[in-house]
């Protein structure tokens, strides 16, 4: 048996008084004002083709009853457009800044004290911020728009969750009123292609690479708990191949549409068909559906056309 010297024995017991007077680890928390909100998802789906992107918004918005049905005065909105990649808007790796501009007016219109924008980026965030035209539209239309440092996360509790138990989220999105997912629509080489669900990594902390194993599952679990009241897809233009970055023209095909829902699963679902993806083979829309959080049959999903 090993005799435990007198300063190793010191040195051990410093240590666990040091441990002593240091404050316990606060356990993942489950209350906060996103989650307040009541969330009652509908598969009507509204969908805008042809016209300018604001356009487009505009008559989505418009046919969900309006953007102050979602956001009433001195609300505090957060808006979650992709924002990650070093491309031009053109490339179509990044949420058309006109498409985000739009939602930000209509969100200020409807009376919210706020509106945020802003991304965890994959590229530098300020050549992201920059080049995606994202940031300049935003802030022209009054949004306020700030890169997102470590210590703004916080451990979150996820109930339900299969693979994950709890994940650290941004602080700002946990403390909004409402959540206005903006994704775009595009290949991605993990998942086939990346829509609303997938576009909710940008406000995770921790490795996100960790997600990509099991992915079905763990993007699933994330959905489960960070679940916005409106998601409008820019399907202005689709990334067809080498996604999610992109960077090729030729890569890109402009379709001019624009949906809009309170179901993001029903959402992805119309945005799969978009690239001829029958919604039921991709494994994360699947597994949304089986746990409840949406409908993926496209027979069941009310369309609109506006």
């Amino acid at each position: 048996m090993a005799v435990l010297s007198r300063r190793k024995f010191l040195s051990a017991s410093s240590k666990i008084g040091l441990l002593a007077l240091l404050p316990p680890i606060a356990p993942p928390r489950t209350q906060f004002r996103l989650f307040d909100r009541a969330y009652k998802p509908t598969t009507d789906l509204f969908v805008a083709k042809t016209g300018a992107p604001a356009e487009l918004v505009r008559r989505v918005v418009r046919g969900l009853g309006g953007m102050e049905k979602f956001v009433h005065k001195e609300d505090v909105v957060v808006l979650k457009p992709n924002m990650s990649w070093d491309r031009t808007p053109a490339q179509g790796a990044n949420t058309n800044p006109e498409v985000v501009a739009e939602v930000v007016r209509l969100c200020l219109k409807a009376g919210a004290k706020k509106v945020r924008v802003f991304d965890r980026t994959c590229n530098e965030a300020r050549r992201s911020y920059e080049h995606s035209g994202i940031a300049e539209a935003a802030k022209k239309a009054g949004a306020d728009v700030y890169y997102v440092y470590k210590r703004n996360y916080v451990r979150v509790k996820i109930p339900n969750g299969e693979r994950l138990h709890s994940w650290r989220i941004n602080k700002d999105v946990l403390n909004a009123d409402v959540l206005i997912n903006l994704p775009t629509a595009k290949n991605h080489s993990i998942s086939k292609i990346t829509l609303g669900i997938k576009n909710l990594m940008g406000y995770l902390g921790d490795d996100r690479g960790k997600i990509h194993r099991h992915f079905s599952q763990k993007i699933v679990d994330i959905a489960s708990i960070l679940r916005p009241q409106l998601t409008i897809l820019d399907a202005t233009r689709l990334l067809l191949r080498n996604g999610p970055q992109g960077g090729n023209l030729d890569d890109v095909r402009w379709i001019y549409t624009v949906v809009g829902g309170t179901d993001m699963v029903a959402v992805d679902a119309y945005g799969a068909s978009l690239f001829g993806l029958d919604p039921e083979t991709l494994g994360f829309l699947e597994e949304a559906y089986k746990r409840g959080l949406g409908e993926i049959d496209l027979k069941k999903i009310r369309i609109h056309k506006v």
